[in-house]
């Protein structure tokens, strides 16, 4: 979350009381993510302080975004803890602000967990298996837009900007992945609409009795229609993985798949392509973070993200050539 786009007490304060949101009390400006301007806001509604997101869409047009925002609706109103967005009297979820697509959602209580442990990733597993399962309704279709369409565009872009080293890796893995995409397994794999992006920074957490408490999944807004493996490949890279050395978390893999697996258990298809696509997911975001270094948008706020840190983890999957270990103890 950045701000590129400045708004005003005044204009916030507009929107809210048309949304019958009450009467704006504060407005920060959100830190961290690159994709939109987003502020937090608080608001006084019969003597009771609200908190809500304003988020302004930087990049998504009028046309993608009912999608997202229809979403975390269908899930919140199935029992998902996602932000719910507000609509107006005519049912709208889209609105304008400083000629810019805009929305407001409810804010998540609790707070990230930048160091997640075994019960952490066992809860988050266990959620991300339900938000799968009650999207599988959801009439809306959109595909994952940064998906391998998206990988064969921006790669040619970003290899002027690489070593002959990190050139060969992104070649080999991306003629690895167009490969994948026309074998039929990878056809067969269980689609829905997912999460697409859901890091440690995405999620909320609370400490009850000294013990963590999720409380919900948040920032939607790459979500699309795909395989759900591939939104399960990205929380593995993210919850199970060691920050400094890119390295498989195996106590963290374990309970994150144990609990999936109990929710909704894997097929044989996804148990023998859990590999391939822990590959695919650490190559979407290492060229999305080549592009954003590479290519930077300004704003105020922004903290760019170091695609390093995903140049290992996509060399240490592909060195994996064909067993994941954390399924061997668990299907």
């Amino acid at each position: 979350m950045a701000v590129y786009t400045e708004v005003s007490f005044s204009e916030a304060s507009t929107l809210l009381r048309q949304l019958q949101l009450g009467e704006l009390q504060h407005l920060q400006g959100c830190e961290g993510g690159i994709e939109n301007t987003n502020y937090f806001v608080a608001t006084l509604q019969n003597g009771q302080l609200h908190d809500y997101v304003l988020t302004l869409f930087e990049r998504l047009t009028l046309e993608q975004l009912p999608f997202y925002l229809r979403l975390m609706k269908h899930l919140a109103q199935r029992g998902i803890a996602v932000p719910e967005p507000h609509a107006n009297a005519r049912g709208e979820l889209v609105f304008e602000v400083k000629g810019k697509p805009a929305a407001v959602v409810d804010k998540l209580s609790g707070r990230k967990e930048l160091q997640p442990g075994t019960a952490h990733c066992a809860q988050v597993g266990a959620m991300l298996a339900r938000m799968h399962l009650a999207g599988r309704d959801f009439e809306m279709c959109q595909p994952n837009l940064r998906g391998l369409d998206w990988w064969n565009d921006t790669a040619p872009v970003m290899l002027p900007h690489l070593t002959d080293s990190q050139k060969n890796l992104l070649n080999q893995e991306l003629a690895y992945q167009n490969q994948l995409a026309a074998q039929p397994g990878y056809a067969a794999l269980p689609r829905g609409p997912i999460h697409a992006d859901l890091f440690r920074d995405n999620v909320m957490f609370e400490t009850v009795a000294g013990q963590p408490v999720l409380r919900g999944f948040f920032d939607f807004y790459f979500a699309g229609v795909d395989a759900w493996l591939f939104d399960l490949a990205v929380c593995l890279n993210d919850w199970c993985i060691d920050q400094t050395s890119g390295a498989h978390h195996a106590a963290n893999a374990h309970h994150f798949l144990s609990a999936y697996n109990a929710v909704r258990p894997l097929q044989a298809v996804e148990q023998e392509l859990l590999p391939a696509l822990l590959r695919a997911a650490a190559l979407r975001f290492w060229l999305s973070r080549l592009w954003d270094f590479y290519l930077p948008r300004q704003a105020s706020l922004l903290q760019a993200h170091d695609p390093a840190h995903f140049e290992r983890i996509m060399r240490h999957r592909a060195s994996q050539i064909r067993d994941y270990p954390a399924l061997e103890s668990i299907i």
